[in-house]
């Protein structure tokens, strides 16, 4: 079975339903098999002191990333949608021929994910929340398949993050990911996909690579390596338009990996010899260590967004009433 794409719109769309559904009408006509959205909110964002200015130790060693939280907050609110574009969203993937798919970012909106009209019970977890368990029981209980990202996290965290879901009845997709943005096909690791495949349902993998420099190729080696899922962010602008541009693919290239996982694994492998001579580069090992610029990403990701609740913040992972 083919590899299902994932056509991540993140917030290529700069805030304009307009480019939103001229992304749509484009992923749909390239093949994508899901168009993602992300039921993302500024004001969720949470303030957090110390990465206002970061923290570098003595010997040069960073230990904390700086990314200010008004800055942050000012460039998220440019690219708010309402609560009736997502059900816009919805009809306009399922108009494009797809199947719409969104990411939570915080507990406190799972209730309104819960009333949209979803084709198919399915949702993606982006990889800060893997380690967040009562986000993740609350998801299963509207969800019947959840597909998360692993980027930054232990082989422990993806272990007790699979029994969660399992616990509850629900299908899992484990996708790779590398928390370093862009990645590159030396640090892809591929060959995790098949560690992961082996604690899940399905495995796949969700791609960051520079595609000024590796286009579609870590993809397609994916693909050829049994990916179940790949999961690409996908735009219609110029590269230097989006902030997330320069790893998000065109409707041209996401064409031609639509086309590509179509094909016979021996034939996959046939092309990928002879256009990616470097190849195996990209499978490095089933089980590795975190680097530390994952580490530092995973720092940072995990507790962007919070639940308001009053004076106080409630973080996904913390098991803690929201009401």
């Amino acid at each position: 079975m083919s590899a299902k794409i994932i056509a991540e719109m993140c917030q290529n769309h700069n805030g304009s339903k307009e480019i939103l559904r001229k992304m749509i009408r484009a992923a749909g006509e390239a093949g994508a098999d899901y168009i993602k959205g992300q039921i993302i909110f500024s004001e969720d964002l949470a303030y957090r002191l110390r990465f206002e200015e970061g923290f570098v130790e003595n010997n040069g060693i960073r230990k904390t990333i700086k990314r200010p939280y008004i800055p942050e907050l000012e460039r998220l609110k440019k690219l708010d949608l309402q609560e009736d574009d997502y059900r816009w969203f919805i009809d306009e993937v399922q108009k494009a021929g797809s199947i719409p798919i969104m990411t939570i970012f915080t507990r406190q909106r799972i209730e309104f994910a819960a009333k949209l009209l979803w084709p198919e019970k399915i949702v993606k977890v982006a990889s800060p929340d893997i380690v967040s368990l009562p986000f993740l029981r609350e998801l299963c209980d509207v969800f019947d398949h959840l597909v998360i990202s692993t980027g930054g996290a232990t082989d422990e965290e993806i272990q007790i993050a699979t029994e969660t879901v399992k616990s509850k009845g629900k299908r899992l997709t484990l996708l790779h990911c590398v928390s370093i943005y862009p990645n590159t096909l030396e640090i892809s690791n591929l060959a995790r996909m098949s560690f992961l495949r082996g604690m899940a349902d399905g495995s796949g993998w969700s791609d960051h690579t520079l595609v000024a420099q590796d286009k579609i190729d870590v993809s397609r080696i994916a693909s050829m390596l049994g990916a179940g899922m790949i999961e690409r962010h996908f735009t219609i602008l110029p590269a230097d338009q989006t902030k997330d541009g320069s790893v998000s693919i065109t409707p041209d290239l996401l064409r031609k990996l639509s086309d590509f996982v179509k094909l016979e694994i021996d034939e996959q492998k046939r092309i990928i010899e002879r256009e990616i001579p470097l190849w195996q580069k990209a499978i490095g090992l089933r089980k590795r260590h975190i680097t530390l610029a994952e580490a530092l990403n995973a720092d940072y990701f995990r507790g962007r967004f919070a639940n308001a609740i009053g004076p106080k913040v409630v973080f996904n992972w913390e098991d803690k009433p929201i009401k």
